[in-house]
């Protein structure tokens, strides 16, 4: 997607009742842009001048819009003329299903269609469908979620909105120690204590995992390179089927007694391989070194 004048994007969400433009407006709000739920007509254009001037601030505004505000359609034209005009031309995103699926989805959330009146759910659905006709035909992109789950939609959009960075699995690592309790946001925990505790040997007590004498050390105890090897490829798997469930984040945390020694060397480790992976960002945390 290129960027615009005053280095800000626009984009318009719209599309028939129950076809995910709440799922689409919580994606666009993880991936950095600035949401307006059915902002009045007049204010869009004011809105997406003040986030080009907010010097960075804000750089992505996105607007749904549905058949309860004045939007539709000669409005919301008037307003994508406007923008084009001023320099800030709005890519324009369009949602629909079919009519057995929305049925389908507004019989099992109990709601009534907002454009039903006294009428039937299918009559609504007709009168939305017909309204939208001249939006859909200028749309950028129409997804058809009949077919698709919140997470293959999620990564729908995430590939239009987001860019490379937005589909890449961020990884935390976090040493810590058993003593001071569990990481209470950890998806997955390594216990390293299988390893001989550098505690015990008196010249390395002082030093942490972060010291080189304490990483020689550790990395040279038997099974603790073999260890780190096949627990990537662990991972590889694991984080490939967090993509695939659109799962973006995943915190490991590795713990031994006190947090200071072998959680931290084997902690820095896992994350050096993990950066050599395609589509993962990591960083690493030590939650106890310094606590004792």
């Amino acid at each position: 997607m290129s960027e615009y004048q005053g280095g800000i994007e626009v984009a318009v969400v719209s599309g028939l009742s129950g076809a995910g433009r709440s799922t689409a407006a919580k994606v666009l709000e993880d991936l950095g842009w600035f949401v307006v739920d059915n902002l009045p007509p007049e204010l869009i254009a004011t809105m997406v001048e003040l986030g080009a001037r907010s010097q960075g601030v804000v750089t992505r505004v996105a607007v749904v819009m549905d058949v309860r505000s004045r939007a539709f359609t000669d409005d919301l034209a008037a307003v994508i003329r406007d923008l084009d005009a001023r320099g800030y031309r709005p890519k324009v995103l369009y949602l629909e299903a079919t009519d057995a699926m929305l049925i389908r989805r507004f019989d099992q959330v109990r709601r009534s269609h907002p454009l039903q009146g006294d009428g039937r759910l299918v009559d609504g659905i007709a009168a939305e469908r017909a309204l939208l006709v001249p939006l859909r035909d200028e749309a950028d992109l129409v997804l058809d979620t009949t077919g698709l789950s919140v997470h293959q939609l999620r990564t729908k959009i995430e590939h239009a909105f987001g860019g490379e960075s937005s589909t890449r699995t961020r990884i935390t690592v976090v040493s810590f120690g058993y003593k001071y309790g569990l990481p209470m946001d950890s998806d997955l925990v390594i216990d390293v204590r299988f390893l001989p505790n550098p505690f015990w040997i008196p010249e390395l007590r002082d030093f942490t995992g972060l010291d080189a004498e304490v990483r020689n050390y550790v990395l040279s105890q038997e099974g603790a390179e073999e260890f780190l090897d096949r627990y990537l490829e662990l991972l590889r798997l694991i984080s490939g089927g967090y993509r695939r469930e659109a799962k973006r984040y995943l915190t490991i945390a590795v713990g031994c007694t006190g947090g200071k020694h072998r959680s931290v060397v084997v902690s820095e480790a896992l994350a050096t391989r993990l950066g050599q992976e395609d589509g993962i960002t990591v960083k690493v945390m030590h939650r106890d070194v310094g606590r004792e």
